[in-house]
C-alpha cells in the first residue's frame, strides 16, 4: 500500500483532526459553562419574578439575536481570521457574564438588565458557530468531517444532559453569582485553547466574493450561492421543517408526560432524550457515515422521526414516550452531523462564513417560531378537540383516548404525518437526492 493511500485511511486523523480536537474541547467546556448559566438564569427568573412570560422572554433573548445577526457576521467572519473571530466571541461572552456577576453582585437585579446582557451574549454566539464550522472544514480531512460533526454534536449533548444536574446543585450552594464566574473561566479556557493553535486562511480563488465587495452585497452573497443551487435549497427546506419539529417536540413533551405521569417521570423521560444525542453523536464519531449517502440517511432518519412522533401520541405510555425521546433525539443528532458534512463538502471554504450563516438563519428561525406558535395550537385548537365532549371525542377520542394531553398526542400524530410526507417528497425530488452525486465537492479529498 502506497503512503499517499494510507493516508486516506478512515481511521488515520491526521494533525489537522487534532487540531480541531483542541478547539473541540475548549468550545465545548464553553458550551457547558452556558449550559450552567442558562439554567442558573432560567431558575432565577422564574423564581423572583415568578411569570413563565418573563422566563420565555429570557429564552427568546438568549436565542433570536443570534438568529438575526447570522447574515452580516458571517460576512465578517468571512473577511477576517477565523480563529481570531472566534477568541474575540469568546472574550466578548466573557464581558457579557462580567457585566452580569456585577449586576448580581450589586443586589439590585432587574430583569431588563439581565435580558440585555443575555442578548449581547446571543450576539456573541452568532459569531462563534459559522466562524466553528467553517474552521472545521479547513482542519478536517474531507474523509473525517462526518467523525468531526460526530464530535460537535457529543459535546452538545454532554451540555444538554449534564450542566442542568449540575447547575441544580450548584444553585444551592455558589448560587447564580458563582455560577457566572465558573462560566467565565470556562470562556477563558476556550480562549486560551485557540491561542495555542493555528487554523489555516481559507484559499483565495475566483469564488472568493465579498472581499472586494461592498459589505451588504456581501452578506447577501450567502442567499444567492443557496438560491442558485435547487439540491441545497431542498435540503434548507427539508431542515426548517424538522427544526421547527424538534422546537414543537421540545415545547410539549412535558404537558404530554404530565397529563399522564409525574414530575419524577417526565425527568427520566427528559433523561432518556439527553441519552439518545449522545448515542447519535457518539455513532458519528465512530461510523462518520459514508459520503454519497449521506442525503439517503438524512431522508430515512428524517422518515424516522416522522413514525416516532406517530407512535409516540398513540398512547399515554411512559417507556413508550421515553423510547421515542430516546430514538428521536440520537436521529436527531445523526441529521445534523449528516447535513454539517453535507454543506462543508459543498461550500467552498472562503465562502462558509456567509453561506452556514445564511443557512444557520433560516433553518433556525423556525425553532423560536415553535415556541410562539405550539402553545397556542396545542390549548386552544388540538387540547378542546379532544377533549370529553370535544369534536373529536367520538371518532379519533375512541383511539387516542380523550382529555388532559390527549390534543397534545394528536399535535404529535399531525407533525410526525407532516415529515413522513415531507421524507417521501424528499425521495422523489431529484435535486435533493442525488445533491451528493450531481454538485461536485468544493474541497479536495486529501488527508
Amino acid at each position: 500500500m502506497t503512503s499517499a493511500a494510507a493516508r486516506r485511511l478512515p481511521g488515520r486523523l491526521g494533525p489537522g483532526f487534532v487540531t480541531f480536537a483542541a478547539v473541540w474541547l475548549g468550545q465545548t467546556v464553553s458550551l457547558f459553562g452556558s449550559g450552567l448559566t442558562a439554567f442558573a438564569l432560567g431558575v432565577w427568573a422564574y423564581q423572583s419574578t415568578g411569570s413563565v412570560v418573563r422566563f420565555g422572554l429570557l429564552t427568546f433573548c438568549g436565542t433570536v439575536p443570534a438568529i438575526v445577526l447570522s447574515p452580516p457576521i458571517g460576512a465578517l467572519v468571512d473577511r477576517f481570521d477565523r480563529r481570531w473571530a472566534m477568541i474575540l466571541a469568546n472574550l466578548g461572552s466573557g464581558l457579557a457574564w462580567i457585566a452580569l456577576a456585577l449586576i448580581f453582585w450589586r443586589g439590585d437585579v432587574r430583569f431588563w438588565q439581565v435580558s440585555l446582557v443575555v442578548a449581547a451574549n446571543a450576539s456573541f454566539t452568532a459569531v462563534q458557530l459559522p466562524a466553528l464550522a467553517a474552521s472545521t472544514t479547513l482542519l478536517v480531512p474531507k474523509h473525517q468531517l462526518g467523525r468531526a460533526n460526530g464530535l460537535l454534536e457529543l459535546g452538545s449533548s454532554l451540555s444538554v444532559i449534564l450542566a442542568p444536574v449540575l447547575a441544580g446543585v450548584l444553585v444551592g450552594t455558589i448560587g447564580v453569582r458563582g455560577i457566572i464566574v465558573v462560566d467565565l473561566g470556562t470562556f477563558v479556557f476556550a480562549a486560551l485553547t485557540l491561542l495555542v493553535v493555528r487554523i489555516p486562511r481559507p484559499p483565495r480563488t475566483a469564488t472568493t466574493a465579498g472581499t472586494t465587495t461592498p459589505f451588504w452585497s456581501s452578506v447577501a452573497f450567502g442567499w444567492s450561492f443557496i438560491r442558485q443551487r435547487s439540491g441545497l435549497v431542498g435540503m434548507l427546506a427539508l431542515f426548517a421543517l424538522l427544526n421547527f419539529t424538534l422546537g414543537t417536540v421540545e415545547t410539549l413533551l412535558t404537558p404530554l408526560v404530565l397529563s399522564f405521569a409525574s414530575s419524577a417521570v417526565l425527568g427520566s423521560v427528559l433523561s432518556c432524550g439527553g441519552l439518545g444525542m449522545l448515542a447519535g453523536g457518539t455513532a458519528m464519531v465512530v461510523w462518520g457515515a459514508a459520503s454519497g449517502r449521506r442525503v439517503e440517511l438524512i431522508l430515512s432518519f428524517a422518515a424516522l422521526q416522522g413514525a416516532l412522533l406517530l407512535l409516540g401520541g398513540l398512547r399515554p405510555s411512559t417507556p413508550l414516550v421515553a423510547g421515542v425521546a430516546f430514538a428521536y433525539m440520537a436521529s436527531a443528532s445523526i441529521l445534523s452531523a449528516c447535513s454539517q458534512t453535507i454543506w462543508q463538502s459543498k461550500v467552498p471554504p472562503e465562502l462558509q462564513g456567509r453561506v452556514m450563516a445564511t443557512r444557520r438563519m433560516i433553518s433556525a428561525a423556525s425553532v423560536p417560531l415553535a415556541f410562539i406558535v405550539t402553545g397556542v395550537l396545542a390549548d386552544r385548537v388540538f387540547e378542546p378537540l379532544l377533549a370529553v365532549d370535544g369534536p373529536l371525542a367520538h371518532s379519533v377520542g375512541r383511539i387516542l383516548g380523550v382529555g388532559p394531553g390527549r390534543g397534545v398526542g394528536l399535535m404529535f400524530i399531525v407533525l410526525g404525518a407532516t415529515v413522513l410526507a415531507a421524507a417521501a417528497i424528499g425521495f422523489r425530488r431529484r435535486s435533493l437526492r442525488h445533491l451528493e452525486r450531481e454538485l461536485p465537492d468544493a474541497i479536495p479529498d486529501v488527508p
